[in-house]
């Protein structure tokens, strides 16, 4: 192998091939990775938030870009977005030669939930502060969804008495419970929610239900009836 000559002028040259892509690939690595090449110079938004303050999200951008256009980790940057109050979701693209367009979907606040959050429009939980006034939603872990959709169900069937759901509740037992902007406290149970609902509202547009005093319990936990007491306010 020594002694042949092409062999070893063919191997020379492959190495030293070889230590040239290094050196190229090292050079461009580093020159990309400066933050002084195409450094991001400007951040979009690709519409006008409602909730959110631009200034707070140029802070953000500001404080997790790190690298340049090419080298910027977006998806860290969508990550610290989204940890915004009313950020829902967030989008991210590249605009050369040096800036960022971003897509920014808020929480649509539907309703309080367990007095300490909210829950928008799909039924998402999320922390955020509002002076809206907004329903009550209560319930238990993982429940949110649920409570919207009867939430949305009841609302419907209310719409016949001009009432409102000012608050509903879903117990450990999955007994669920309405206030009414009336000042009605609404026991429904477990069953046959919307079949109860409807006695209700029929109860309610009859000449008895007309005459009835606006703060009352009515207990629809019954298989044919319910029953009326007041609770007592003024």
């Amino acid at each position: 192998m020594w002694d042949n000559a092409p062999l070893l002028r063919n191997l020379a040259n492959f190495l030293l091939g070889c230590s040239f892509l290094a050196i190229a690939y090292g050079a461009v690595h580093y020159a990309v990775h400066l933050p002084s090449l195409l450094p991001i110079r400007t951040v979009r938004l690709a519409s006008a938030p409602e909730r959110v303050d631009p200034a707070e999200v140029l802070a953000v951008v500001r404080s997790g870009v790190q690298g340049n256009f090419l080298t910027a980790d977006i998806e860290r940057l969508r990550r610290s977005l989204q940890a915004m109050p009313w950020v829902k979701s967030v989008n991210i693209r590249r605009k050369f030669p040096d800036g960022l367009v971003l897509q920014i979907e808020e929480h649509q606040a539907v309703a309080r939930w367990n007095d300490d959050e909210l829950v928008d429009k799909q039924g998402e939980v999320f922390a955020a502060e509002t002076d809206q006034q907004l329903p009550r939603f209560i319930g238990i872990e993982g429940s949110s969804e649920e409570v919207l959709d009867e939430y949305k169900k009841f609302s419907e069937q209310l719409s016949a008495l001009n009432l409102q759901v000012s608050q509903i509740s879903l117990s450990a037992r999955h007994a669920w419970q309405l206030h009414l902007s009336n000042g009605t406290v609404l026991e429904l149970g477990r069953d046959a929610l919307q079949e109860r609902m409807a006695r209700f509202v029929a109860y309610q547009m009859s000449e008895g239900g007309a005459q009835k005093k606006a703060e009352e319990v009515v207990d629809m936990r019954y298989r044919h009836g319910f029953a009326v007491k007041s609770t007592g306010k003024a």
